[in-house]
């Protein structure tokens, strides 16, 4: 098991690994010849500390790396969730992503389909890229209980052994994803915005945010297989329908299923107006906006032109609005055909759901980052914006887009 500790009789308490600690996890405690560096529990036994001690007073255990045969994965595999039969768009995304990589590695690419009456859907998916679809229908899992679809995907991954599985990052996507990579004992991505090859490795590529959004990390997983990565709904757009492919469609019987493990007692469905991950409109406000009261103009404007509302995520926090408003990095990525960004400053983290045709910002400081990434800046009071838009939008008798 990895371990570090600090040899004592080699310590002298001289503070340079406290330099060396990117995590701020050693400190030093002690009097003169009793002067000893100590780590704290924030240490993340990453080892740099390791390179700044000259005595050689820190001694870092490593677990060993256990080398799976991974020869045997040959692969791309897509879940595609779907909620009472109906596909969800998500799955159709990165089929795309899906058969861009499988084409790069040249290999195939599957569809994975599981639930209560979903076999019609199956030559959909083929439709949009798939070369093969496997499928497991049961009564049991109509409802989306994911500890029986964790039984169900890991029994499909033990007998095809797939080198790679996309799943889509939707509330159902993060919790079935992390359960799957810990039963096959592998590594999972989330939230990656970008995926590709290497083609002479055979690894997935798989770009995330990292560090608030400062910078962008790509991960392997070059020791363990499948390679497991999830993405959010909107951030790639799916093929062009091509009712003419053909593939192979699989029905694979129902494993075991424990399902007295957990049950799904209701379902209640969510009231917010029109879903702003599938809106083509979206009139979004941050903290610029000044008061809840100033949020009706938004509500207005978005109903005169057949949108939603968006928020950033401070109106979040303080209690204006529901968190299934939210765009950014800890909220929904959003793709509609115009984004009108009013009074939202623009941190990187609510850039990161911005993936829209169009944007349009309004704000009063002429330095706002928000600027950078629109195609029409106006500097100017937010309030003042909405009110003349939703003026302008009635005199002329603009309908919904």
């Amino acid at each position: 098991m990895a371990s570090i500790k600090i040899l004592k009789q080699k310590c002298i308490g001289c503070k340079k690994c406290i330099a060396g600690c990117p995590f701020g996890a050693i400190t030093v405690h002690g009097e003169g010849k009793e002067r000893k560096a100590v780590i704290l529990n924030t240490c993340t036994l990453c080892g740099a500390c390791v390179d700044y001690c000259k005595f050689a007073a820190i001694e870092l255990t490593k677990d060993e790396i256990v080398h799976q045969d991974i020869s045997k994965y040959q692969g791309v595999w897509v879940y595609c969730e779907q909620y009472k039969g109906q596909l969800r768009t998500v799955g159709l995304e990165l089929l795309s992503q899906a058969r861009r990589i499988a084409d790069l590695l040249g290999t195939d690419v599957t569809a994975v389909l599981v639930g209560g009456s979903i076999a019609d859907q199956a030559p959909t998916l083929i439709s949009y890229g798939a070369d093969q679809v496997i499928y497991v229908e049961d009564a049991r899992l109509a409802e989306l209980n994911d500890l029986l679809y964790t039984d169900v995907l890991t029994m499909l991954v033990k007998k095809h052994l797939p080198s790679i599985i996309l799943l889509g990052a939707t509330g159902f996507g993060r919790s079935l994803a992390p359960r799957v990579a810990a039963r096959l004992k592998t590594g999972l991505t989330a939230d990656c915005t970008k995926l590709d090859a290497d083609i002479e490795k055979g690894l997935l590529l798989q770009t995330r945010p990292a560090f608030g959004g400062n910078l962008m990390a790509t991960i392997i997983t070059p020791n363990h297989r499948p390679q497991m990565a999830t993405v959010r709904p909107r951030v790639f757009s799916p093929l062009t329908l091509d009712a003419s492919r053909q593939g192979r469609i699989i029905h694979e019987a129902t494993p075991t299923l424990n399902d007295k493990a957990a049950q799904i007692l209701e379902e209640i469905e969510s009231s917010g107006g029109v879903n702003i991950g599938e809106a083509d409109i979206l009139i979004s406000v941050g903290k610029g906006i000044g008061s809840v009261k100033n949020i009706e103009l938004a509500q207005e404007l978005a109903l005169l032109l057949g949108g939603a509302v968006a928020v950033s995520r401070p109106l979040v926090d303080c209690g204006w609005m529901p968190y299934l408003h939210q765009v950014g990095q800890t909220g929904k990525t959003v793709a509609p055909r115009l984004y009108i960004a009013c009074g939202i400053s623009g941190a990187i983290q609510h850039l990161a759901g911005i993936a829209a045709e169009k944007v349009v910002a309004v704000n009063t400081d002429p330095e706002a980052p928000i600027f950078k990434r629109a195609d029409y800046g106006i500097v100017g009071d937010c309030v003042k914006f909405l009110e003349a838009m939703i003026e302008e939008v009635k005199a002329k008798n603009i309908h919904a887009l």
